[in-house]
């Protein structure tokens, strides 16, 4: 059992989510609910919970006001929220877990999952302090920290220091500039939309590309990239045109 807190200013959005996890999610324990920031922080701190669901946007404060408020968050969040909302991208940038309103129900199960199965860990941790370190700091991208989860930790990575990303089913490898690789268990597509402010070229059906690695365009072969560290990588018929007028 895990218990929760929920914080929304809305008390109908309360009272759907507390019944939505009573049905579906009876491992977790509502040990709370507030309708605003500043009570949503005192909550937290008396009852310690497991997890928070979060909104984001309320009156006065909003959802990451409160979570900058707190000394040293060590709980998961959930944030619950329009896509449309402020912070959205940041949220994806740290690999932390969002629910869209209306709430889904499945959507709802697996975000509840795995914050159970990370209930050993602390990476939680780290990736609350990203984002509200790319909160803070949004347009110093140089500052900026992607969070690449796997299998055995949760890796902060600056965008600079990625040469180029390898899709393979629904697993991504990401390609540093040091050498090391390492495997995420998400599709390219969610780094494409991520990463694309950052320098990044969608190639390829399979490759994603940081143009301060291109070394050059061969034309041969009917035409692929070569990057820094000698490594070609293909580009599709479909992309030809878009790549060579972006380079």
């Amino acid at each position: 059992m895990i218990r929760a807190v929920i914080v929304d200013d809305e008390p109908n959005n309360v009272e759907n989510l507390s019944q939505l996890l009573e049905r579906h999610c009876p491992q977790v324990t509502v040990a709370g609910a507030a309708y605003d920031s500043v009570y949503g922080r005192s909550l937290i701190l008396d009852k310690r919970p497991d997890l928070v669901f979060l909104d984001i946007s309320m009156p006065g404060q909003t959802g990451f006001d409160l979570l900058s408020s707190l000394p040293a968050p060590d709980f998961d969040v959930i944030f619950v929220t329009a896509f449309h909302e402020y912070g959205i991208q940041a949220i994806k940038f740290s690999a932390l877990d969002y629910l869209l309103k209306p709430i889904d129900v499945t959507e709802l199960r697996h975000a509840v999952d795995k914050a159970l199965a990370r209930r050993a860990d602390r990476h939680q941790k780290a990736q609350l302090e990203n984002l509200l370190e790319l909160l803070k700091h949004q347009q110093q991208k140089q500052e900026h920290r992607i969070a690449l989860p796997g299998a055995r930790e949760t890796r902060l990575v600056h965008p600079g220091r990625i040469v180029r990303c390898e899709a393979s089913n629904n697993y991504t490898t990401f390609y540093l500039q040091d050498g090391e690789k390492y495997l995420v268990s998400k599709p390219i597509f969610e780094y494409e939309e991520m990463l694309r402010d950052y320098g990044f070229l969608r190639c390829h059906q399979s490759h994603l590309v940081n143009r301060s690695f291109i070394r050059s365009w061969i034309k041969e072969d009917g035409g692929y990239l070569l990057l820094e560290d000698n490594t070609a990588v293909p580009v599709s018929r479909q992309k030809r045109d878009l790549i060579k007028s972006l380079l």
